[in-house]
């Protein structure tokens, strides 16, 4: 399915291990500072209540609280390296909710798919298309429960309008008709119509293209409102948030130039709608 919906049960991290060592890490550091929780929530600018659900091991933590907890706890180091463990360990969905929690607040949100639609843009049908392949199997409630998860990150796209979100298409995830020429016909008119809000630009990368720099596969990146970036490499049954500045700056430029080698806005709508006409 992608997109980290089809990991673990509920998006929950696999092993709870390395949450709990990363939690105990936060809290010693804290206690040597003579520091409480509610003292450290403010110095991160998080809850106390977030703080504590890190600390007890119950919650992923977001980047940006890493960042400032070092900071504010000395900054040593060692809440960073210990946040590249986690990042090392095995289990989709734990890095893709990390990802989502970076996703709900981005200011702009880049996202390349080869493979298929990405779940952004996704209709109910699409996605129990894409569910009937899926192995192992999926009941009915486990295939509902995700997407009510789906549907509710789709909430951005019209929430967020201050948000500018790119997506660049390959063709043929189109041309595969997954699902049969009903459900592919949804999805354009879906596309078509999320494609004409002011903050949401399509386009689409021809079928024939003899100058492709996407060809090492999908690429996910978003800025955050601190105007850091942040990009996410999906694979089967592996996922990775990467956040070295080096390796997203590289992922930046082959977007980029993606993005001219696409179709313009203009003619990846009128291509849409001559698919959606010959279906």
């Amino acid at each position: 399915m992608g997109e980290g919906a089809w990991g673990t049960t509920g998006g929950e991290p696999e092993s709870s291990d390395s949450l709990r060592t990363f939690g105990a890490v936060v809290q010693a550091l804290r206690e040597h500072m003579g520091m409480t929780r509610k003292e450290l929530a403010q110095a991160v600018q998080f809850s106390e209540h977030t703080v504590a659900s890190v600390e007890l091991g119950r919650r992923m933590p977001d980047p940006v609280f890493v960042d400032r907890a070092d900071v504010a706890l000395g900054n040593t180091g060692a809440l960073r390296k210990a946040a590249e463990h986690l990042n090392r360990q095995p289990g989709l969905a734990a890095w893709f909710r990390r990802w989502a929690l970076l996703e709900a607040k981005a200011i702009s949100l880049c996202t390349y798919d080869c493979r298929m639609v990405p779940g952004l843009l996704q209709t109910k049908a699409y996605v129990l298309a894409l569910s009937a392949d899926q192995l192992p199997p999926l009941d009915d409630a486990e295939i509902e429960e995700r997407w009510d998860a789906r549907i509710k990150r789709q909430q951005l796209l019209t929430e967020r309008p201050n948000t500018a979100f790119s997506f660049i298409l390959e063709e043929h995830v189109f041309l595969r008709r997954t699902g049969g020429v009903d459900v592919t016909r949804e999805l354009i008119d879906h596309v078509l119509d999320l494609s004409q809000l002011r903050n949401i630009e399509v386009q689409i990368m021809p079928l024939v293209q003899e100058s492709h720099s996407g060809l090492q596969g999908p690429i996910r990146l978003l800025e955050t409102p601190e105007n850091r970036w942040y990009a996410y490499s999906e694979g089967q049954e592996s996922g990775q948030l990467i956040s070295d500045p080096k390796v997203v700056s590289v992922l930046q430029r082959r977007y980029a130039r993606m993005r001219s080698q696409a179709l313009t806005f203009q003619d990846s709508v009128s291509l849409l709608e001559r698919m959606r006409g010959e279906l």
